[in-house]
């Protein structure tokens, strides 16, 4: 396998620890692929496989975005177009959705249909944000990003508001926190989770590799 990753650098995002985990699955699996960093959409249109993470706020993340001129209509067109394979990771992941309703209402770039809402457990006794490291479990088992993960494959969650899919099939897994959260999501060539991968050790490191092999 030869090419190349992109991982979007819109000014929110892990980068350094996304781009090391992506670069030591490389180097484990003996992988022919070079892993960059960039904010330049003409480099995003020649890679083979596209990462946009996101740290922070709904509203600003997609701000951030539009802010890199031409960054979106490449995405647009180099995932839904031509239908590379892409991951969303937390915020990156939650900006895939129709709408974010993170102190009010915006538009997400709407390819997989449902919102981004608040996770309203303090009344269950649970903290907001939900910190920490959760048991991940398959709505979609024979989805590829599920292969082969650690037995009771456990993922670490850092976020305050979760995706709520408009289609159910959409949903690959969940965590329990005071009831069942999107975990990950996807169809077609497009997989978002809203679990860092970079921050998830084994279970992370797994996903990462599946994303990779991954053909769809």
């Amino acid at each position: 396998m030869t090419g190349a990753i992109a991982i979007v650098d819109y000014g929110s995002g892990n980068l350094r620890s996304a781009a090391k985990a992506f670069e030591r699955v490389v180097e484990e699996q003996g992988l022919d692929l070079t892993v960059m960093v960039t904010s330049d959409p003409a480099l995003v249109a020649r890679a083979d496989r596209i990462v946009l993470p996101g740290v922070g706020a709904f509203a600003d993340c997609k701000a951030g975005l539009g802010r890199l001129p031409g960054m979106i209509e490449t995405l647009t067109e180099q995932v839904l177009v031509k239908a590379k394979p892409f991951f969303g990771i937390c915020v990156g992941m939650q900006l895939l959705a129709t709408t974010g309703r993170e102190h009010g209402e915006h538009a997400g770039l709407g390819w997989i249909e449902g919102e981004v809402v608040p996770l309203a457990v303090e009344l269950l006794g649970l903290k907001v944000p939900h910190m920490g490291w959760n048991q991940l479990e398959a709505d979609r088992a024979d989805h590829p990003l599920l292969a082969a993960l650690p037995p009771e494959a456990h993922a670490y969650f850092v976020h305050s508001y979760r995706f709520v899919c408009a289609e159910p099939s959409h949903r690959l897994a969940h965590v329990d926190y005071g009831g069942p959260i999107t975990a990950m999501i996807g169809r077609d060539n497009i997989v978002g989770t809203q679990f860092h991968p970079e921050k998830s050790q084994a279970t992370g490191l797994a996903v990462i590799a599946n994303f990779l092999r991954w053909k769809p």
